[in-house]
């Protein structure tokens, strides 16, 4: 599970993060979703350890991401919009790397089975500046999987992929809540959402302005719509903005 309470988050006087509060549960996909500089990415590099917020709690499976920060981010992944890799590992030197760090004792076989679902068998023995973007993208995935973490944060995850590698992230995203992972995942795409998220939040200026089902969503008498893009419009206050009414 994953749980945020009063977190907030500033850079100067600027409140990037501001009280923010929600829960996941185990088996639940949530899509975080906002304007531009809503505090997304921020939420989701403190809620990984990443950034540390100024004032709140911020819970990984009941461990505390500041107070116990080891137990905490042994039970998560974070993947960001931009894969983080090293220049001079090849893909499965990536991966026995994380397996190490993560004690996975079935790392081999888990290893081959990822690098199939992830469509990178054939490339184990390539560097990162040998691969496509979406290749670095999934090698990415695939270290954050290895461990089999029970909190997944996902920050525009299907960048850079192409058709199929876009149904085969969804697909995966879809797995691991299925297989118990509190999953977060926050993205513009807002079908994207739509289509694999069981709840959303939706936040703007760093502040929650939403949190429900789609259908929740729309029986709110503020924010009625029938899809995912009216309601987000009107949580924001940004419908007469994107229908040019003044």
């Amino acid at each position: 599970m994953i749980e945020l309470h009063d977190v907030t988050k500033l850079y100067g006087d600027l409140r990037a993060v501001d009280g923010l509060s929600f829960t996941v549960a185990r088996g639940e996909v949530v899509g975080l979703i906002g304007p531009n500089g809503a505090g997304k990415t921020t939420t989701l590099r403190c809620v990984a350890g990443i950034q540390r917020p100024g004032s709140g709690t911020i819970r990984i499976d009941g461990h505390d991401i500041v107070q116990d920060p080891i137990e905490a981010k042994r039970r998560l992944a974070f993947i960001p919009d931009e894969p983080q890799l090293f220049d001079y590992l090849t893909v499965t030197e990536h991966l026995r790397l994380v397996s190490r760090l993560y004690q996975v004792t079935d790392a081999e076989a888990r290893m081959r089975a990822l690098l199939e679902q992830l469509e990178l068998t054939g490339k184990q023995s390539a560097l990162p500046g040998e691969l496509s973007r979406g290749m670095r993208q999934k090698l990415a995935l695939g270290c954050a999987l290895l461990h089999r973490p029970v909190a997944l944060l996902f920050d525009e995850p299907l960048t850079g992929l192409d058709p199929l590698g876009i149904r085969r992230v969804k697909q995966t995203i879809l797995a691991c809540g299925r297989e118990g992972a509190a999953v977060v995942v926050s993205s513009h795409l807002l079908h994207l959402v739509e289509e694999i998220c069981s709840r959303v939040v939706i936040i703007a200026k760093g502040k929650k302005v939403a949190d429900g089902t789609l259908d929740e969503l729309s029986r709110h008498p503020g924010l009625a719509g029938a899809h995912l893009e009216q309601i987000f419009l009107r949580a924001t206050g940004q419908e007469a903005e994107a229908t040019g009414e003044t």
